[in-house]
């Protein structure tokens, strides 16, 4: 455990299969889905962002909780089985960890390009939140609380992503956990600064919403 390794074939395809499955359930946009079936074209509001915030910001901050809590169900579950999978089945001890690993950068990467809406989805903080759960609830905890300080002092809530993101592999770090999940909050993090590029840009130009502005 602690590495990619393919000895076979099949144990290719064991690897490969749950990556595929987490991308395709990632892909599923429940912000979008919740949208279209109260009438409202979630790409034409706010920042067009199929996530949890721009789905609050149209539908209200239940439904955005909602989106949120969803979202994160979708990057824990495919973490979570991949583990479980192989407990019960395989006897691969060092499959555990690198199969969940992979089933959650599948369902991260499907939520931020989801193939179902043309590979414009979501920034991916809740999704990432959920599969890093299943693999160790501690890394989130830590750069959750992070973030927290972050909104509650700024009420930027994308800069409190940005921040999450950066204390990932700090986290993982200091926690020791292994090889392959350290790599996940590496990448994670840094394409969260990527999908928050826009945030980002308008951080610098002073054009960012708060939490509490008027919609736009």
């Amino acid at each position: 455990m602690g590495r990619l390794f393919f000895p076979s074939m099949e144990a290719f395809l064991r690897l490969l299969i749950p990556s595929l499955l987490g991308y395709m359930l990632g892909s599923v946009s429940f912000a979008m889905l919740l949208a279209r079936s109260r009438g409202v074209d979630l790409r034409s509001i706010g920042s067009g962002n199929l996530g949890a915030t721009n789905a609050g910001r149209a539908l209200g901050r239940n439904s955005g909780i909602m989106v949120y809590f969803l979202d994160a169900a979708k990057g824990f579950l495919p973490a979570w089985l991949g583990v479980r999978y192989f407990e019960l089945n395989s006897g691969l001890a060092y499959f555990e960890m690198d199969t969940a690993v992979l089933a959650a950068s599948g369902a991260f990467l499907g939520h931020i390009w989801p193939i179902w809406f043309k590979f414009r989805g979501g920034k991916g903080v809740a999704t990432l939140s959920g599969g890093l759960i299943a693999l160790n609830p501690f890394i989130p905890l830590i750069a959750g609380i992070a973030m927290a300080v972050a909104v509650v002092f700024t009420r930027f809530m994308s800069l409190g992503s940005i921040i999450f993101g950066l204390s990932l592999p700090w986290a993982a770090f200091f926690l020791q956990v292994p090889m392959p999940v350290f790599y996940l909050s590496l990448f994670a993090g840094l394409c969260l600064l990527f999908t928050h590029r826009s945030n980002l840009a308008r951080l610098k130009q002073g054009t960012e919403s708060r939490i509490g502005d008027p919609r736009k």
